[in-house]
């Protein structure tokens, strides 16, 4: 997979995770594969409008899909102030106007009308859907990462890929 187009944001992202700890991931090929995890995510929002990334740390997988999908408005909800901080950074350095970071808990988030709701290793599988399906309008979508194949989980879809020779899915749940 050619990684180039997210250069920028591999190099901004190893010089703040020196620093603030943005992930275990230090090196250029954790970070790429982070990347490479992220972009699996992208087919699934086009034709989105709004998507909430919850947890977005740093910025796996809200800053890879805004650079993927520069028509779409992506709202980064982070409470980690230094975390949302890179975010910002991020948006501003990297050209994405289609990202508004904001240092905000889910539970104090408001908007209730977006097209798709994504998490990426933030909570729960289960209750990260049960969360997003929340966040989303009528028809919406809540997208979750799945390392392990959850047996728990209930009128989902899965698309299934392979990464660092590992299975990993695309879980996706319909409002």
């Amino acid at each position: 997979m050619d990684l180039s187009n997210y250069k920028g944001f591999v190099d901004l992202f190893e010089k703040w995770n020196r620093s603030i700890n943005l992930s275990a991931a230090s090196t250029r090929g954790e970070i790429g594969s982070h990347v490479e995890d992220c972009l699996h995510v992208v087919p699934h929002l086009r034709g989105a409008s709004t998507v909430l990334d919850v947890g977005s740390g740093g910025g796996f997988p809200v800053v890879i899909a805004a650079l993927a999908l520069p028509e779409t408005r992506f709202v980064s909800l982070e409470p980690v102030h230094k975390k949302q901080a890179f975010l910002k950074t991020a948006a501003r350095e990297l050209g994405l106007p289609n990202l508004e970071a904001r240092a905000e808990r889910i539970e104090d988030h408001e908007r209730r009308d977006y097209d798709v709701a994504m998490s990426r290793a933030t909570f729960d599988l289960k209750d990260w859907l049960a969360m997003g399906l929340e966040r989303v309008r009528p028809g919406g979508l809540v997208l979750g990462f799945e390392a392990q194949t959850r047996t728990d989980l209930e009128n989902v879809e899965r698309d299934p890929y392979t990464l660092d020779g590992k299975p990993r899915a695309i879980v996706i749940a319909r409002r």
